[in-house]
């Protein structure tokens, strides 16, 4: 009897496929890769050819193991890794660890590959294997071999110009640069103001409004009207030769065609996840992962969506088939297009061989699988499922209806309404958008007009507005972007993301991403001294190189040196000749107030803030953001206060953290004060027996207790303190604690003691 022995990268992939496969299968997981680059330096060889030195993954030693074992005793190797590049680099790396250890000799070894996990696809993968692709194992290699070269000689370099433990990425520079450009541009962004006027009209008993569009036979621009009394002007115009009523000039109707949006690829995905289900992009690809990999729908595990990193949009023809067959019962045969829908990608060098994310059937409705699901794997499942469906059926059909009506001569007043004449796949699914509001699925009914009817004009409103900056980025807009430009590919999306969040170069404000000062610092360095590096045109093109190196198209080896030589160059070059303070320090035009030399931007240990380059003899300094005759202001001298130190006046300033006071004999006494109060809770010190316990703010903004003796007493306690003694161990104090589960509590500070009392709720009886 033959016996099989199947490698996949996930336990829950091989749990499965298991019952797709007989008994002479034997299934195992690698739990994603086995090797990787050796983490120093010289695991790419330049000099050699490129040559890589891996080793075992630790934590995957054991499962690497199990796999030798089970191929001694198995007849013939299959490796089921997925799809794609980082798949087959996997399938690569199984195979030349087997052949090492001599277990393979004679014994076939296949490479088998499927889009979704059912047993259609399983079992005509395994009946139709391929040899393992070097095309697609190069490509990864040379990918890998990139992002160590970058980062193992840039790194360093950021240690040295900016700071210790800085790291740079090929991919994510490009990405920061994009997020630092635009805080840059609201910064410098100057808002303008523009006015419209807004008629409410009535007609045939029905209220609507109309804009002005046009004004004594001008059209109106956004910046025609541009201030309040301009506007007033224009409105008492109006009223006066509108005399009450306008007159309908122009009536036209259209007819217009609404197309469904493509099926799911990655970035359209992880966007419409984060628009509709507020998801982010890991968490996005870490449920779609379990869709893919197996869920237990009440007869065994089943794959629900196809392979869930992918560029391509094409659907296959069984696929379509069964779409169309449940779209007409389901919706009606009158909701299916006369042939099916054929989408072409975007994307230049998108896997055209793959699939688009789709469910691998599309019987299985979201709601009579609900019940297997936990809500979030329910949520994307729903959106995957809606929008796959919706791809298949006919256009929505609008009908929209434009009134242009005069008041007076040449002044022209335009409304616009729509009605769904026949909704086709938006009773199924409508796409999302970024940064505008969606578009109404309510209908805007207008009265049915005719040309010299006329309309009373109710009300004549003036509406200010201001122009806004460009929005941040959020990770939807984000990827859009970098797919836009064509840096990163499906499966390094989510990565960028979030290296750029975890090196603490971005942070999420309002779920939009702000560069951290760090962030600004690294991308202003590497935008001025490695421009060609972080090039977005450089970058995208270095990406359809590896696509290149993936259709075996061009050659790996020559691709890196091409790269590497010029590069390795530069960053010599830049070790030698730059300073740390060209990096970290951004000169003023600005003279220091308190001394009269120059003012620069500096880096400090958690942000910038700008500073005297007088220092340590001159200690000035303030936010980037205060204005200079602001920090002027605060820096007065405190009435009636010295410095219990030394005796010398103390002034308020303004530091890296804030305003405090100080002494004005710093550097040579060092004493600083907090500038608000914290607030007396009037419980005295249970640990000194001195002082009082006072409310105050950590750096985070977090409140806590202490006593204000500080530092000379560093007792201090998270909860508010009460003067209660515990009935335990005798403790002058309790301390009340609030929590969702357990309501209000009164505990026991100590940790040895553990006295815990519920409060009752106001109003309890």
């Amino acid at each position: 009897m033959t016996h099989n022995l199947v490698v996949v990268e996930s336990p829950a992939k091989a749990k499965t496929i298991k019952k797709y496969l007989g008994a002479d299968f034997t299934i195992l997981a690698s739990y994603g890769h086995v090797r990787d680059l050796l983490p120093k330096e010289g695991a790419v060889v330049p000099d050699k050819h490129f040559e890589m030195h891996y080793e075992l993954i630790e934590k995957n030693e054991k499962h690497v193991a199990a796999i030798v074992s089970a191929m001694k005793k198995a007849d013939a190797l299959y490796l089921a890794t997925d799809p794609d590049r980082e798949g087959e680099a996997i399938s690569w790396h199984v195979y030349t660890i087997l052949k090492a250890k001599k277990v393979l000799g004679k014994k076939p070894v296949h490479r088998v590959v499927f889009n979704e996990i059912t047993k259609t696809a399983v079992q005509n993968a395994v009946a139709n294997p391929r040899e393992i692709s070097m095309e697609l194992v190069n490509a990864q290699q040379a990918r890998r071999a990139l992002d160590y070269l970058v980062g193992f000689n840039l790194s360093p370099l950021l240690w040295k110009k900016i700071r210790y433990g800085l790291s740079a990425g090929r991919v994510q520079s490009p990405a920061l640069r994009m997020i630092v450009e635009r805080e840059e541009e609201i910064e410098k962004f100057i808002s303008q103001e523009y006015w419209d006027l807004e008629a409410a009209v009535e007609a045939q008993k029905k209220n609507f409004t109309a804009k002005l569009t046009t004004y004594k036979g001008e059209k109106l621009e956004q910046f025609s009207i541009t201030n309040a009394e301009q506007a007033e002007q224009v409105k008492a115009q109006i009223i006066k030769v509108a005399k009450g009523k306008l007159i309908v000039a122009n009536v036209e109707r259209k007819q217009r065609k609404r197309n469904p949006a493509s099926p799911f690829i990655t970035s359209t995905l992880q966007q419409e996840a984060a628009r509709k289900l507020g998801f982010a992009v890991q968490r996005t690809m870490r449920i779609a992962q379990q869709l893919y990999e197996g869920i237990d729908t009440g007869s065994g595990l089943v794959g629900l969506i196809t392979y869930m990193r992918t560029d391509s949009v094409n659907l296959a023809q069984e696929a379509i088939t069964e779409l169309r067959e449940l779209i007409a019962e389901r919706y009606g045969k009158e909701n299916v297009p006369d042939e099916p829908r054929i989408y072409k990608t975007k994307a230049k060098n998108a896997q055209e061989a793959h699939e688009a994310i789709r469910p691998s059937s599309a019987a299985r409705i979201p709601d009579e699988v609900k019940e297997h699901l936990s809500p979030e794997q329910f949520k994307l499942y729903d959106l995957i499922w809606k929008r796959t469906v919706a791809s298949q059926m006919i256009s929505a059909t609008i009908d929209t209806l434009t009134i242009d009506m005069n008041a007076g001569k040449d002044n022209i007043f335009r409304t616009t309404g729509s009605t769904v004449l026949d909704p086709g796949y938006m009773r199924v699914y409508q796409e999302g958008s970024d940064d505008k509001p969606e578009e109404m699925s309510e209908e805007t009914l207008l009265p049915q007009l005719q040309e010299g009817d006329e309309v009373a004009l109710s009300e004549l409103a003036c509406n200010q507005h201001f122009t806004e900056p460009p929005p941040r980025y959020s990770e939807a807009t984000l990827i859009k972007a970098l797919e836009e430009h064509g840096i990163g590919r499906p499966s390094t999306y989510a990565a960028i993301v979030s290296t750029l969040q975890t090196r603490e170069y971005v942070v999420l404000d309002n779920k939009r991403f702000k560069p951290t000062d760090v962030g600004r610092v690294v991308s202003k360095f590497l935008t001025n001294y490695f421009t060609q590096y972080v090039d977005y045109a450089f970058t995208a093109q270095l990406e359809d190189s590896l696509d290149e190196v993936s259709r075996g198209e061009k050659e790996w080896v020559p691709l890196l040196e091409h790269f590497w030589d010029p590069f390795k160059a530069q960053v010599d070059t830049i070790h030698e000749t730059v300073k740390r303070k060209d990096v970290t320090q951004e000169m003023l035009d600005e003279k220091c107030p308190e001394c009269g030399k120059p003012l620069s931007i500096r880096l400090g240990k958690r942000d910038r803030f700008i500073g005297c380059t007088g220092f340590p003899e001159c200690s000035y300094t303030r936010a980037v953001e205060e204005k200079a005759e602001d920090a002027a202001h605060d820096s007065d001298l405190v009435e009636g206060r010295v410095c219990p130190d030394c005796e010398h006046p103390l002034k308020i300033r303004h530091g890296r953290f804030g305003k405090f006071i100080g002494c004005t004999n710093y550097p040579k006494c060092k004493h600083i004060e907090s500038l608000n109060k914290p607030a007396d809770t009037g419980v005295e010190c249970p640990e000194c027996k001195q002082g009082q316990i006072v409310q105050r703010k950590s750096r985070k903004g977090r409140v806590f207790f202490s006593c204000n003796r500080y530092p000379d007493c560093k007792y201090a306690l998270w909860n508010e303190p009460i003067a209660q003694q515990c009935p335990k161990c005798a403790w002058p104090i309790l301390t009340v604690k609030k929590t969702k589960k357990r309501g209000t509590e009164l505990v026991c500070p100590r940790q040895t003691c553990g006295y815990v009392e519920q409060v009752p709720d106001e109003g309890s009886k």
